[in-house]
């Protein structure tokens, strides 16, 4: 089937005659169980100002219903549970802050528990290829509304293949980055320790330039992470196959004939291909709903479940109130057994580049899934489960059609940080260009402080919430003076280079991102700015220098060699 073409490239031709065709396009499907809700008509527009040059710029995009949109309900698929969110989640917001627009929130398997796609109140999203087969979840919505041409983009999200799943379904690349790369402050957790936000689009470029975007470090997510990619690697890879009694297809044919036709692909392409003992892999899956990671599902919604159990679709609450009878030895138990499944798994990735496995070893229909909701969906998940509890990153890619006319992928998984090196396999394997890297690894400034910011003082917080690290403590070279300045709260000092003579002044030397450093230097105050402070070393490096007005009716406390010996005087 033909549907829309909305890859970025195509929409940045026109983006004011793509959002009005898009929106023409979704008003005419009516009520449609795409969308839990939508932005207002008057909202959906070309940005201004300096989004109007950004690098998705009237790009179209749509939000899974657990992801904040600032003014639009987040529900997760319960209308009881919903809330109105004052500010976006840190991923939206960088996309919004890059020219994209959101169209709107996206339906979900309630709570983002499930792989099938029809686990919610308000319906089922039609898979276009056949509406009598799930659409595949929990991002069935996000899935949905790319594939049938309602957006250029769309947000999910991953912790058991609700990334991948429904981009199988749906003939689309779908993206599971490293667990950590994407943000998820904002997002209504599933399994906190696990979450990924997840990204579907038409092409490996587009999911690319995307995941380009939406990276960043955020100092209010503890779970988040700063990339570290590796080296690019040289083309041709090799790609483990597990061994052939380990690969299941739940006696679908048509999948296992297509399998057969991927791997002679990659051969053609150049792909050395090995089988691989895929053992570790499925008991790490299994540890996800057998285990007690599926009590932080519990977790999540607890306040919720106990006082609205009701409001839950009952295939949700079967599976998430089944956490209650886990206990503490149980978790314990489990932990230490994943620790094992990981250094058993490092073994296996030692002689390859990437893991090569179906998406799903097959599709079922609604009404099969509706007889049997807990087996048939745990199939599914055969080949996805333990991706985030392996720390892994993945990329589920379309390879083809299945006689009866569904779509059907292969994904790729490789250690965490592999993201481009996955996207750049893919992009060969679908006969694209090679997309540029999507994760440069950070710029790192070094920033010295010499005063409140000093180790456990009030406001170290300020470079601890960026992620910053103390690289060292020093001094600066003898030629500065220090002052304590009147009227700050917290008390601060200001640091000022002497014209002649001076003093060596006691200071730290911390290092952070050059985005983070961005926002540290935008909250500094008057009189303090930042310049260039010479150690003792005389190298020199950013740091806190103070405007030399404001010294006049300031006390000279250079004599006590630093911040911290003036404060402790004071303390007597």
């Amino acid at each position: 089937m033909n549907f829309p073409e909305l890859t970025l490239a195509s929409v940045k031709t026109n983006p004011a005659g793509v959002l009005e065709q898009v929106c023409r396009r979704i008003e005419s499907r009516g009520e449609d169980a795409v969308w839990i809700s939508k932005v207002p008509r008057d909202r959906v527009k070309i940005p201004d100002g300096d989004r109007a040059n950004g690098p998705l710029a009237g790009v179209p995009f749509a939000i899974k219903d657990n992801i904040d949109l600032a003014g639009v309900p987040t529900t997760a698929a319960c209308a009881e549970f919903s809330y109105t969110p004052e500010v976006s989640a840190f991923v939206v917001q960088r996309l919004i802050n890059a020219g994209a627009v959101p169209l709107g929130k996206t339906n979900l398997d309630q709570f983002a528990t499930g792989l099938v796609g029809i686990r919610s109140p308000y319906g089922t999203p039609s898979n276009p290829f056949n509406a009598d087969y799930i659409p595949g979840g929990s991002s069935s919505g996000s899935a949905v509304a790319v594939s049938a041409g309602l957006c250029s983009f769309s947000l999910g999200t991953d912790t058991a293949g609700s990334g991948r799943v429904p981009a199988a379904f749906n003939d689309l690349v779908g993206l599971k980055p490293t667990k950590g790369l994407l943000s998820t402050r904002g997002v209504v957790p599933a399994c906190r320790s696990l979450d990924s936000v997840s990204i579907f689009a038409k092409t490996v470029a587009d999911a690319a330039q995307v995941l380009a975007v939406a990276v960043g470090y955020d100092g209010e997510d503890p779970y988040s992470r700063l990339a570290a990619p590796p080296p690019p690697l040289a083309w041709p890879p090799c790609l483990g196959v597990p061994w052939a009694e380990q690969l299941e297809f739940f006696g679908d044919k048509g999948a296992r004939t297509l399998l057969a036709r991927v791997v002679d692909r990659w051969k053609e392409l150049g792909a050395q291909i090995v089988e691989i003992d895929y053992s570790p892999f499925l008991e790490a899956a299994r540890l996800l709903y057998e285990g007690p990671w599926v009590a932080e599902r519990y977790a999540a919604i607890k306040g919720f479940i106990e006082t609205h159990p009701e409001a839950l679709h009952p295939v949700t609450r079967k599976i998430i109130e089944g956490a209650r009878s886990l206990g503490t030895v149980e978790a314990f138990e489990a932990m230490y057994k994943l620790a094992a499944l990981k250094r058993k798994s490092e073994a296996v990735w030692s002689g390859i580049d990437s893991i090569l496995t179906p998406t799903a070893g097959t599709i079922y229909t609604v009404t099969e899934v509706e007889a049997n909701p807990i087996r048939l969906n745990s199939n599914l998940g055969y080949y996805t489960n333990h991706m985030n509890l392996l720390d892994l990153c993945a990329l589920a890619l379309p390879a083809g059609f299945l006689p009866n006319g569904l779509p059907w992928g292969i994904t790729l998984s490789a250690p965490a940080f592999h993201d481009d090196r996955m996207l750049s396999w893919g992009a060969r394997f679908l006969g694209e260009a090679e997309p540029a890297q999507a994760l440069k690894g950070p710029v790192l400034v070094r920033v010295a402080v010499c005063g409140a910011h000093l180790s456990g003082l009030p406001l170290s917080s300020q470079l601890t919430s960026l992620g910053a690290t103390l690289v060292k403590a020093s001094r600066t070279s003898p030629h500065y003076h220090l002052y304590a300045l009147p009227d700050t709260s917290p008390p601060k000092p200001g640091l000022v280079r002497a014209p002649e003579g001076g003093s060596s002044i006691e200071l730290e030397v911390w290092e952070m991102t050059a985005e983070a450093y961005g926002h540290f230097v935008a909250a500094i105050p008057a009189p303090l700015g930042i310049g260039r402070i010479e150690l003792e070393d005389r190298s020199l490096v950013q740091g806190f220098l103070c405007e030399a007005y404001i010294v006049k009716n300031a006390r000279d406390i250079s004599a006590f060699g630093g911040w911290r010996a003036y404060l402790k005087s004071l303390n007597g």
